[in-house]
């Protein structure tokens, strides 16, 4: 299983990184507008939120391993369309499949992790995390190169990693076959520690799995005391959501427009490619050392703050002199854009059952991946209209702040089942 998470999360961002160093090659073979081209960097929030929805009762009725199976599949079949469209809608209609399959697969390790490593919650995630940020920046490095050995269509270049979706693809219909994951109650996957309540020394995030029963019925996320709230009127679910909703907006908006940043400040496509590679090798390291320290902390607003000092000081270097500190503002904000593997160990450690890390992964993911829709889309008007980036990175920045603020209050120390 540990194997099958990180040969899952290596898919979950090439069909978004591969296509930035690109974009311009796509814009200019389909016709698209700066307007537009925005519209495709927020396809994968507004996927995100969409099918994120769909996910937790997808894995009630079929169990979590034969959903990711089904999205990897899906992620597989989306990048290998894409590159035969031959029009803007044919493109994004490509892009949106794959990204549902990205979407139902990044609520569900949240819970994967919850369920089959129940002690190990800050590691895993950090594991999981280091293989998404391995296959964001490896995604992001060598797509231009790439592209060009094997003959400088953009079409062959984004293509080709569908091949990786179907090596992940493999694995984890292995695992299905195993008995694994399993449906609903029947497949819950238990490790064998289902008591109830805390044993002595453990975190929040340490705390053992639910029964089989719970999962299946992931309303029931309630101490037995008092009535589960709902989730929607649940303070640490939108403080989480608006937390993963900015971290997410800057996510994409690095992912979609950073290298566009860095050409038009006179930097080559291939380096370009790699800035942003080397803003996504950031999390590499810290997404596997960041969660294990969360873990260890009852309060994680300090991490909050120092991810988001990181960033706004990356904007402002990137406002000031883009190319000639090109490389030192590539590394900031990479290091601000590991608030994700944070928000992801968070969700962990705000809820004490499987089906409270189920609602809470489900909602913050899906909300936030919502809120995060308009920031690229905004970014791109704001450099159509502005004919430069000036007031794009200022809007960059300004999202900075809110992130910082739901950040802290959702790293108080309480739990989703606490809340009545």
């Amino acid at each position: 299983m540990a194997a099958g998470l990180i040969l899952a999360a290596l898919n979950l961002r090439p069909a978004v990184t591969s296509l930035g160093p690109l974009l311009e090659e796509v814009r200019a073979d389909l016709g698209m507008s700066g307007t537009v081209a925005g519209v495709l960097t927020s396809v994968p929030a507004a996927c995100f939120a969409l099918f994120g929805f769909t996910a937790p009762r997808l894995a009630r009725r079929w169990g979590p391993v034969a959903i990711v199976c089904a999205g990897l599949a899906a992620i597989a079949a989306g990048l290998l369309l894409r590159p035969m469209a031959g029009g803007t809608v044919a493109f994004l209609a490509a892009s949106a499949l794959a990204l549902a399959g990205i979407a139902v697969s990044n609520v569900l390790m949240p819970v994967i992790v919850k369920r089959w490593f129940p002690d190990r919650v800050g590691s895993m995630t950090g594991l999981y995390s280091m293989g998404l940020s391995l296959g964001t920046a490896a995604s992001a490095a060598v797509t231009v190169p790439m592209t060009d050995a094997l003959g400088g269509s953009w079409r062959t270049g984004l293509g080709v990693w569908a091949l990786l979706a179907a090596v992940a693809l493999v694995a984890w219909l292995f695992l299905a076959r195993g008995g694994t994951g399993g449906s609903g109650a029947d497949g819950a996957g238990t490790t064998g520690s289902e008591t109830g309540g805390k044993e002595a020394g453990r975190t929040d995030a340490d705390a053992p799995p639910a029964t089989a029963e719970s999962v299946a019925t992931a309303e029931t996320a309630a101490p037995a005391d008092g009535p589960a709230i709902r989730i929607t009127r649940s303070p640490l679910a939108w403080a989480m959501a608006v937390f993963f909703g900015f971290q997410a907006t800057a996510a994409y908006i690095s992912m979609g427009w950073m290298p566009q940043i860095f050409r038009d400040a006179g930097v080559s496509a291939s380096t370009s490619g790699l800035l942003l590679a080397v803003m996504m090798a950031m999390g590499v390291p810290l997404a596997f050392v960041l969660p294990r320290i969360a873990a260890r902390l009852r309060h994680q607003g300090v991490l909050v703050v120092i991810l988001g000092v990181f960033g706004l000081t990356g904007y402002a270097g990137l406002w000031l002199a883009p190319a000639g500190g090109a490389w030192a503002w590539a590394l900031l904000l990479g290091i601000a854009n590991c608030a994700f593997p944070l928000a992801l160990t968070m969700i962990g450690m705000r809820t004490r059952t499987h089906a409270g890390v189920v609602r809470l992964s489900a909602f913050a993911q899906s909300v936030g991946y919502l809120l995060s829709i308009p920031g690229p889309l905004l970014v791109g008007v704001l450099y159509q209209h502005s004919g430069g980036w000036g007031q794009p990175i200022a809007l960059m920045a300004g999202f900075m702040v809110p992130q910082i603020i739901a950040g802290v209050l959702a790293g108080r120390d309480r739990t989703l089942e606490d809340e009545r």
